[in-house]
């Protein structure tokens, strides 16, 4: 496909990337803006240890990003924007020294120590996870830290412009709390020059232009400056004045924070800015339904789902119906990861249309590999299940000679990456799980059966012949349904009331395995 051909489809396609990057050019049909690029971000509170959640805006705001860039000549920057400057408000659930954190209850994160030792500060910390999963995943992103751009001064201009336009933000925030809130609420946080925490007071305006406002410290009247350090925003402000200051063209933001969407828009209208364009994603859902939280812990990190399966798995449950509601867990794993290789799979033989549709263009950013898998995880993880959980990868290859004579992982690098994640998956959440029962009725006569079948094979019988004995076997054998046979392979044979396609699985363990399998079943 010429980068022609793949801009005119992408004009076409329905992918909601190029969706969304249709009306991001849209908002400047003469041409780039006067900064000279177009600018995506996105936000992260470090309050919490990062999740994939926090992952999900940025993949997906890059997926946007590139979507534009095969649409525009426009140069493009995105900025992950850190949240650190916020008071921290709570302990999270999920990190140690809880006791040590309640002690800096208020003081901005980059002013908390870290629970765990290893850097400056809680923020910098998490921080720091998040941008070592970003580096490794490849994303071309700019970071960014609330506190540093405060600090330094370079938000000051649009902190007098905050000052200057008071009012009429107190006039769009206040309809939209309740009395009590109302009574002392205000767009400014001071820094207490005293205690050191984010202060949540009432403030008065004193001079815009020198960025002085006066408010109640500890029964005190102080007057204080909030440039270069001196004051954060209340968050919906915040936000418009960062849209403001950066000049930032799009952001996307989850369900839940619609209406907070709409508020920050009205003041950065009412700084004189104009809001990014973006939409609103759908939440991620724990295993119970409720949603992930950084701060209760009960979502996935991002280096769980990465001890269990690739990148690319991940990119790819996150790509995937971002309007859709989904639950985010680890059992979830195995099945992202053979449909994005089933996916991958059938890209190169696809037209531009479908090919633009496909999840994988958007992982790989058009550059999608040609490379097939030999045999699915599913199966891995039901030949590793079999194994034991004390199987090691060369023991795996093993076993796949049986499937693919002469293969090394040197042959299937690819391959060889799937068997180490099986194995850890298995061994966690697979092997625990296994209880292999004793046959019952028709299923005896049909294993042994079975077993005589698979002993008289030729030694170069393929997985479509094992497929063909098993299928006959469970058509004549006296099951009420075919499928009643194969679960009965599934609980007797593997342990599990889910498998594989047995002609593959019996190829791939083996005949000889798989009879002594059916022999220890039969002698329960």
């Amino acid at each position: 496909m010429t980068n022609t051909d793949l801009r005119s489809a992408a004009f076409e396609s329905k992918a909601w990337p190029y969706e969304e990057a249709r009306k991001l050019l849209k908002r400047y049909p003469d041409g780039a803006p006067a900064k000279g690029h177009v600018l995506f971000e996105t936000g992260y509170g470090p309050s919490g240890l990062p999740h994939i959640g926090t992952f999900n805006e940025v993949l997906r705001t890059t997926m946007v990003r590139r979507a534009f860039e095969t649409l525009s000549d426009i140069p493009t920057r995105l900025i992950a924007f850190s949240d650190d400057m916020d008071g921290l408000r709570k302990v999270p659930g999920n990190v140690p020294n809880g006791d040590m954190l309640a002690r800096y209850i208020g003081k901005p994160l980059t002013k908390v120590p870290d629970p765990f030792g290893t850097h400056d500060s809680f923020a910098a910390h998490n921080n720091a996870l998040l941008r070592d999963f970003l580096d490794r995943y490849g994303f071309d992103y700019e970071f960014v830290s609330s506190t540093d751009y405060y600090t330094s001064g370079k938000f000051d201009d649009a902190l007098r412009g905050v000052l200057r336009n008071y009012q009429a933000v107190m006039d769009i925030m206040l309809p939209t709390l309740r009395a009590e809130r109302q009574a002392t609420y205000s767009p400014v946080l001071p820094i207490s020059a005293k205690s050191g925490i984010v202060l949540q007071v009432p403030v008065e305006v004193v001079d815009a232009e020198a960025g002085i406002v006066r408010f109640e410290d500890e029964g005190e009247t102080v007057e204080q400056s909030i440039l270069s350090g001196g004051a954060k925003l209340q968050w919906k402000v915040d936000w418009a004045m960062r849209w403001v200051a950066l000049g930032v063209d799009y952001e996307m933001a989850g369900k839940d924070l619609i209406d907070s969407v709409i508020q920050s828009g009205k003041i950065t209208r009412a700084l004189g800015g104009r809001p990014p364009e973006g939409f609103n994603y759908e939440m991620f859902l724990d295993e119970k339904g409720e949603k992930i939280s950084k701060t209760k812990g009960n979502g996935l990190s991002i280096e769980e789902w990465l001890t269990y399966g690739p990148d690319e798995s991940l990119a790819f449950y996150i790509y995937r119906e971002p309007k859709k509601a989904k639950s985010l867990h680890l059992g979830l794993i195995p099945r992202a990861v053979d449909d994005y290789w089933q996916f991958r799979a059938n890209y190169h033989g696809q037209e531009a249309k479908e090919r633009l549709g496909n999840p994988v263009h958007h992982i790989h950013n058009g550059q999608v590999p040609q490379d097939a898998l030999p045999v699915t995880f599913g199966l891995l993880l039901n030949l590793v299940g079999v194994m034991g959980g004390d199987a090691t990868k060369d023991q795996v290859w093993g076993y796949l000679a049986n499937y693919l004579p002469g293969a090394t992982a040197a042959d299937y690098p690819e391959l060889d990456k799937l068997i180490g994640y099986a194995l850890a998956y298995a061994r966690d959440f697979v092997a625990p799980t296994l209880v292999r029962r004793k046959p019952e009725g028709v299923e005896v006569a049909a294993l042994e059966r079975l077993d005589t079948d698979l002993a008289a094979l030729p030694a170069d019988a393929s997985a479509e012949d094992i497929q063909n004995i098993v299928y006959e076997i469970g058509k004549s054998g006296g099951f009420a349904e075919l499928r009643d046979w194969f679960k009965a392979l599934y609980e007797t044979l593997l342990g599990s009331s889910q498998g594989p396609r047995m002609g593959s699985f019996i190829a791939l363990y083996g005949v000889a395995n798989t009879r002594k399998l059916i022999a220890e079943a039969l002698a329960k």
